[in-house]
């Protein structure tokens, strides 16, 4: 009987093989999410399905998708990467020590094409929507603010020029996003069990979106925005992609990238430094010298 031979895996098993789930992971958060803004945005008002403006109703459309993209996101590429889907997670992950530096670009490549690609297939099913949306509004696509907004993030008007108040935003709701992740997988605490990491995860960003949403769009991934930013750039919308200028706002490519980086290393460093002692105090044994129990004096 002949001897079987174990087969090699080659890329799959390495790096290339963590960068492909990471990549397919991000692909589909940004396809899924995207989406649902093309769908508020233009899909609705467009087909006719809409005939009231923007409201309370279409963002509760974009909240709720964009967090059943986290969870199917993460049951797509966590098996084999983790589902980072995100350079934030990666980068707080590899300061609190549990990711190695060597594999910190290579994943925030993978998740920035993967995003690329999404915003590019979302703009193809999209296309005839966005066209006919900007007609109406009877503006150039290098001015249409709305259109661009289906794939990357602006800030408020009310934040003027300021870059103090949309970065602050950013660091703030990354900073909630990783210390609820790194709660929601800590074994010492009340992780979920049977798998429910992922859904509960998806009600985190949930929760981030109706609470900090309309400051700045709520990136909360450098990823998510500059990925499908740089394929508007391509794509027509110019200078409001990058650099990020439109009437109030100036230069803001930066602010959802180095924002969420930030707010990222501080939301884990939160957790360790406020949880983790009391969790590794009330969970480990407490090291110090081995006492002998007093001997019993024998009786009678």
């Amino acid at each position: 009987m002949a001897e079987r031979t174990a087969r090699r895996r080659g890329y799959r098993k390495g790096l290339a093989g963590e960068m492909l789930a990471e990549f397919l992971g991000t692909f589909v958060l940004i396809l899924l999410g995207t989406g649902s803004v093309a769908v508020s945005v233009v899909g609705l008002p467009g087909s006719g399905r809409q005939v009231t403006d923007f409201g309370p109703a279409n963002w509760l459309i974009i909240a709720w998708a964009w967090g059943l993209a986290v969870v199917f996101a993460i049951h797509v590429a966590g098996g084999i990467s983790g589902a980072h889907i995100n350079p934030a997670v990666t980068l707080g992950f590899a300061v609190r020590g549990d990711f190695p530096w060597r594999k910190v670009l290579p994943y925030w490549l993978a998740q920035v094409v993967g995003a690329f690609v999404a915003a590019a297939l979302v703009y193809a099913c999209y296309r005839w929507a966005i066209v006919a949306a900007d007609a109406r509004a009877g503006v150039p696509r290098d001015e249409s603010l709305a259109t661009y907004s289906i794939f990357a993030t602006f800030p408020a008007e009310y934040f003027g020029d300021s870059w103090w108040g949309p970065l602050l935003d950013q660091i703030v709701g990354t900073g909630i996003l990783l210390m609820l992740v790194c709660a929601l997988i800590d074994t010492r605490n009340t992780a979920p069990l049977s798998n429910l990491h992922p859904f509960l995860i998806g009600l985190v960003v949930v929760a981030i979106g109706l609470a900090f949403g309309t400051n700045a769009g709520y990136a909360i991934n450098p990823a998510r925005d500059f990925g499908p930013r740089l394929f508007t750039y391509f794509e027509g919308w110019g200078s409001i992609a990058l650099p990020g200028t439109f009437g109030w706002f100036s230069g803001y490519w930066w602010i959802p990238v180095v924002g969420p980086l930030v707010g990222g290393v501080l939301g884990t460093a939160v957790y360790d430094l406020l949880i983790g002692p009391v969790l590794k105090a009330r969970t480990e044994p407490e090291e110090g010298p081995a006492t002998e129990e007093p001997r019993r004096r024998p009786e009678g």
